[in-house]
């Protein structure tokens, strides 16, 4: 049943952002991590670099493992990017294993945020 219902959510959640961000196109989950990353740093209208890309991975993992307890936040450095600290170990997950709990901690987040039901 939990597994029916994190399907039923990741699908809605993956088809309004697909709608929203990229004109219908399916949205994978490396592109939704990358959007909460550029929602937590707050500044969508920004053009970014390679690095910067890769960094606002960085920061939409960090932000959607953090209720789990992986990571904490630490500070906001003097460009206002948000930094975190890894507080437990990540445990050995096969990568069907790391998916599921990347689209769990995804529909998480935006279910908290109210823009999936």
């Amino acid at each position: 049943m939990r597994d029916e219902l994190l399907k039923k959510r990741w699908e809605s959640l993956q088809n309004a952002l697909s709608e929203q961000f990229a004109d219908g196109d399916l949205m994978q989950l490396d592109a939704i991590i990358y959007l909460v990353g550029v929602q937590e740093l707050g500044r969508p209208q920004d053009k970014f670099k390679k690095d910067d890309k890769v960094n606002l991975i960085h920061i939409g993992i960090c932000t959607l493992l953090e209720p789990y307890g992986f990571y904490e936040f630490d500070f906001v450095d003097e460009d206002g990017w948000p930094h975190f600290n890894n507080i437990s170990k990540l445990p050995v997950l096969k990568a069907g294993e790391q998916t599921v709990l990347m689209k769990e901690a995804l529909v998480s987040y935006f279910l908290k945020r109210e823009y999936i039901e």
